[in-house]
């Protein structure tokens, strides 16, 4: 039996995105519409090809309007979402750990790795952020180089750029000009 997974979609300022949540409402994938072909290896790799299908959903969930309620400013509105994920032990509490970031702040991955009580796997904590099938919600964009440059975003950085904007981590840019280059604290 496949598990049976409900497809919503969101226009944002920043791209459509794409949302799968279980029969119990759990939150099993997001993604940028973009990525789409992403989203599928990982739940082919976390299901098992042909283990999981996918389904228009019947009606809105209460995920997609929480969704909506952050890009519409409410930053507090995906952190009692519910998620499922099926990785292994270590990327489940790397993904885990990633809600423990608090909506306006950056941590390295060295941060998070000591956060997670494996202090020298900065690495191996940016494989497993690198592979978090439920990006924004398990908030990967808010994990940036040691260095505080913004790295490894799988939906871009320029998105990263503007999630973290949107969350008070960066200033906004003023017109016409761009925060490359700035330093995060």
């Amino acid at each position: 039996m496949s598990l049976e997974l409900y497809r919503e979609t969101l226009a944002t300022p920043i791209g459509k995105l794409i949302l799968l949540c279980d029969t119990q409402a759990n939150v099993r994938a997001l993604d940028w519409w973009d990525f789409d072909e992403r989203m599928h290896r990982l739940l082919d790799r976390q299901y098992a090809k042909g283990g999981w299908k996918m389904l228009d959903a019947a009606g809105e969930s209460a995920a997609l309007r929480a969704l909506r309620a952050y890009f519409g400013g409410d930053l507090q509105a995906l952190v009692a979402l519910a998620v499922v994920t099926a990785g292994s032990p270590f990327q489940q509490s790397v993904w885990s750990g990633l809600r423990a970031i608090p909506v306006g702040q950056a941590w390295s991955y060295a941060r998070l790795a000591e956060h997670l009580g494996c202090a020298g796997s900065a690495r191996a904590v940016g494989s497993a952020n690198g592979a978090n099938p439920v990006g924004l919600i398990l908030p990967c964009h808010r994990v940036i180089g040691a260095n505080g440059q913004l790295t490894g975003y799988a939906g871009g950085i320029e998105r990263k750029r503007w999630l973290l904007e949107h969350e008070g981590v960066l200033p906004r840019p003023l017109c016409g000009h761009s925060n490359a280059g700035r330093r995060l604290s």
